[in-house]
């Protein structure tokens, strides 16, 4: 675990807002010269806080209207069951996260689809078709609330 003080707090809680800000307008932020701004965000990343940037898609704006959650049980397990299962969900485009879980489900995955339609579809000739597939339980977001996280 790295130690964080309170401007690389900052630095992050500004970059998880903003991963696009230059690092000269974070450090007149937060009094910091650009720099030594840099020198922090480069350390955070060389100590794997920070994994990467990326884009935050409205993927409602982009034709996907409809995301679910589902949680898919596994009839058969076992290592080798595992790895099928993981390998041939990440090859589906609208699958956007695969969390090995534990509890009631094996797996809990994000689908986005375009409609209620399409994710039947999805469901039906993609994820049910899946290596191992026992069981799945599907929770239709309605809506969503981002919050910033545990650094405030």
């Amino acid at each position: 675990m790295i130690e964080l003080d309170e401007t690389d707090r900052a630095i992050l809680r500004a970059l998880v807002a903003d991963a696009t800000v230059k690092s000269s307008t974070l450090g007149r932020r937060l009094g910091l010269s650009q720099p030594a701004t840099w020198r922090r965000i480069k350390r955070l990343e060389e100590a794997g806080a920070i994994r990467g940037r990326r884009l935050d898609l409205d993927l409602e704006k982009l034709g996907f209207g409809v995301m679910v959650f589902l949680g898919v049980k596994l009839a058969t397990k076992g290592r080798v069951s595992l790895e099928d299962f993981e390998r041939a969900v990440t090859a589906i485009p609208e699958v956007q996260t695969v969390q090995h879980v534990l509890g009631l489900y094996d797996y809990r995955l994000r689908v986005v689809a375009r409609d209620l339609t399409d994710f039947e579809r999805v469901l039906r000739r993609r994820i049910m078709t899946l290596p191992g597939v026992g069981n799945v339980e599907a929770n239709v977001v309605l809506s969503e609330e981002r919050r910033p996280g545990p650094l405030g």
